[in-house]
């Protein structure tokens, strides 16, 4: 009942399958994305089997060096990441605020929820540290990264709007309430709408793991409520300090607004 059943290659292989069929469906209709579908799938295999062997050295020697540069190393890809989801041009200002957002909402969210929701013993176990961290992580940069192209949509859409509430004497924070308000609430709604549907149209990953790895599902449960609560406040958090201090880069000294 407790145990997990254990894939042997050929097995591993098999779901190789998927892929193939969608390589001939976008082959046959002329789509022309066989090229993406094989470096995906070649990516996907070679970085999850270097996590997997990296976790399992890391696991099997608890060090709170160890948690600390695998924190670190996933905040800076996930910074990264978000400078390269946002396709439209930074200012370096910007970025800065994006990285001081990510490393603050984040580990402060990180915290509270190992320490206090949880009460983790050792503080730096990287069996719950790294697996938390990395859902915490990852829900927060694709939060900050719509945040971010919805802000500087609206600043540059809106900039007609925005000069005539400055000339009519309006701070810039009031000019802009409009634009704020919609990119945050562009950056939370797809982790609210994903508690809307999770376990009646999905089961989560965190969730479906601990069921197939043999624990209680009541126990899988009290953990997914837990970790979607964490990534919640994690997102919003996040996305309301870039918002906040993410519009004061597109004024001056002066309150005028520079684009």
């Amino acid at each position: 009942m407790n145990t997990i059943i254990d894939l042997n290659p050929l097995q591993l292989l098999s779901a190789y399958i998927f892929v193939v069929v969608l390589f001939y469906i976008v082959r046959v209709r002329n789509i022309g994305r066989e090229k993406e579908i094989i470096i995906a799938s070649a990516r996907m295999t070679i970085q999850l089997v270097l996590v997997g062997y990296i976790l399992e050295y890391i696991f099997n020697q608890p060090n709170y060096w160890y948690t600390l540069i695998v924190i670190s190393i996933m905040e800076i890809f996930a910074i990264q990441n978000v400078y390269k989801r946002v396709k439209i041009k930074m200012s370096k200002e910007l970025k800065k605020i994006i990285a001081v957002s990510m490393v603050t909402g984040t580990l402060a969210s990180l915290c509270y929820f190992l320490f206090v929701v949880i009460g983790l013993q050792p503080w730096y176990d990287p069996r719950y540290f790294v697996p938390l961290a990395g859902m915490i992580l990852g829900n927060s940069m694709t939060g900050i990264s719509l945040g971010a192209q919805r802000l500087i949509d609206g600043m540059t859409t809106r900039s007609d709007k925005i000069e005539m509430a400055l000339m009519l004497g309006a701070t810039p924070k009031a000019a802009c309430k409009e634009v704020i308000n919609h990119a945050f609430d562009a950056a939370i709604m797809p982790t609210v709408n994903s508690m809307v549907g999770m376990g009646i149209i999905s089961l989560p990953g965190m969730m479906t793991g601990q069921i197939l790895g043999g624990n209680s599902p009541i126990i899988a449960t009290e953990y997914q409520i837990a970790i979607m609560l964490g990534i919640l406040g994690s997102v919003s958090l996040t996305v309301i300090l870039f918002v906040q201090l993410g519009y004061k880069t597109f004024f001056n000294d002066r309150s005028q607004l520079v684009i």
